[in-house]
């Protein structure tokens, strides 16, 4: 190779990374297409790794490597679709740690961790395929699908007969959702837009929606303190306890089936009577903004979800399956695993998403996140599975342990009190969190088999 300083004076045109190339160039003619080619290996490496548009090989002629391709393209687009995916190394390894058995403490910490991708990946093939069904569909297909993974996890405790689990589970879902997600949502979103000092402003949303969901909240509220109530009386007149449960599990039912019948009426409300009223007050311009395209096909994306569903039920299936170990070795009660952990796993991805639109300040669709997953556990997804325990033989009711049913009322009082007029601050945001934290330091402090015990009383289980 030879190489000719005198022909190649480096000036402001000459590119850097090609200044020893074209001089190369003047003695084989070789090397600039060296350079071209790396270019392109590089480039089609990056396609085959992280383009979400296009794989090489879809377009192959073998149907063999074009059935590849697009496999690849499925996985590579799920797997890049959200920041948590990483974790999805967990999965194989919390299948592998319940098989062989391994610690309980690891088997639920590596299963725990497991779900949290899981939950993310389901809720992107859900809304993939809502792309293409349409507001209303989509927005029933959200609705059924928001909560699936807490839905899942239930189904399993319940099958173990873990009613505790699944009655701790249900309540702190809407908790979390209630208190820590809008909390967090009015807390950085407030301090993101709180105007200058002396002349502050609020974000607003819209106060209708608010109120709706509201009364709603509130009845989901009554349908438990009813049934409370009703124990102590029938406690009070000493009632025969096999008399107590059969009252309490006939009234649990039968409020059930309304609040399903409820959920039913309010998503028809929702998307298709009034969903003028759930429309932003303010929504923000796009101008130039093209509508979101699916990066999956619907039978690809309803692949996805019935793999990760299968996932999560198996994964479910050893988280569950080690909780009564780890109470019992490390003094937890269940109604905080159920209450304040589990809740983590199903609505992590959920609760990022909301925060972040409220930081863009939009409020509306942030509080649909919230409140609306709310509403979807306390008129749905619970009664559900008080239908579901009476189809296969488990007593699962409605009367929650006393102080769960108190934190609960308390919560939808102060929630209620600080959304109703559609405009939130940071420290309305502080407020709902600590008020949260207070209630997860309580359930935290209480003795491990204490709440349980009280539960199995009133349930009836030994």
């Amino acid at each position: 190779m030879s190489f000719k300083p005198n022909n190649t004076v480096a000036n402001e045109r000459t590119p850097l990374i090609a200044n020893g190339e074209s001089a190369a160039s003047n003695g084989n003619g070789n090397h600039n297409h060296i350079a071209s080619g790396s270019h392109r290996e590089r480039s089609t490496a990056f396609k085959f790794f992280f383009d979400t548009k296009h794989t090489p090989g879809n377009d192959s002629e073998n149907f063999f490597v074009r059935s590849l391709a697009y496999s690849w393209h499925i996985a590579k687009v799920t797997m890049l679709s959200n920041y948590v995916n990483f974790l999805l190394i967990m999965v194989p390894i919390g299948i592998v740690a319940g098989e062989l058995h391994w610690s309980p403490t690891a088997v639920f910490t590596i299963n725990f961790f497991a779900i949290i991708p899981l939950a993310a990946v389901l809720s992107f093939a859900t809304e993939e395929i809502s792309l293409k069904l349409g507001e209303t569909l989509g927005g029933l297909l959200n609705a059924t699908f928001g909560n699936a993974v807490e839905l899942i996890v239930s189904i399993v405790a319940l099958r173990d007969n873990q009613i505790e689990v699944v009655q701790s589970s249900m309540l702190g879902s809407i908790l979390s959702n209630l208190l820590l997600v809008m909390g967090m949502c009015f807390l950085f979103g407030g301090i993101r837009h709180r105007g200058q000092n002396g002349a502050g402003t609020e974000q607003t949303f819209s106060a209708a929606v608010a109120q709706t969901t509201c009364s709603l909240m509130t009845l989901s509220s009554a349908s438990l303190v009813i049934p409370a109530a009703l124990y102590g009386v029938l406690d009070q007149n000493q009632t025969d306890s096999k008399e107590k449960e059969k009252s309490i599990l006939v009234l649990s039912r039968g409020i059930a089936i309304i609040l399903l019948a409820l959920y039913a009426l309010y998503l028809v409300f929702q998307l298709r009577t009034h969903s003028n009223l759930f429309d932003p007050e303010n929504p923000i311009p796009t101008e130039g903004e093209e509508p979101e395209e699916p990066t999956l096909g619907p039978i690809a994306a309803t692949v996805v979800l019935v793999v990760v569903t299968v996932l999560v039920a198996i994964c479910a299936d050893y988280l569950v399956g080690s909780i009564d170990d780890i109470v019992e070795s490390a003094n937890i009660s269940k109604a905080f695993i159920g209450l304040i952990l589990i809740p983590i796993v199903g609505n992590a991805a959920e609760h990022v998403t909301a925060v972040v639109v409220a930081l863009r300040n939009k409020m509306d669709l942030a509080m649909g996140v919230a409140i609306g997953s709310s509403i979807q556990i306390a008129l749905g997804v619970t009664p559900f599975l008080v239908i579901v325990g009476w189809i296969i033989g488990r007593d699962m009711t409605l009367h929650f342990e006393t102080f769960e049913t108190v934190a609960f009322a308390v919560s939808v009082l102060v929630v209620t009190y600080t959304v109703q007029d559609g405009k939130s601050n940071y420290l309305e945001g502080a407020m709902l969190l600590g008020l949260y934290i207070i209630i997860a330091v309580a359930f935290f402090a209480t003795p491990g088999d204490f709440l349980d015990k009280a539960t199995n009383l009133v349930t009836g289980s030994s």
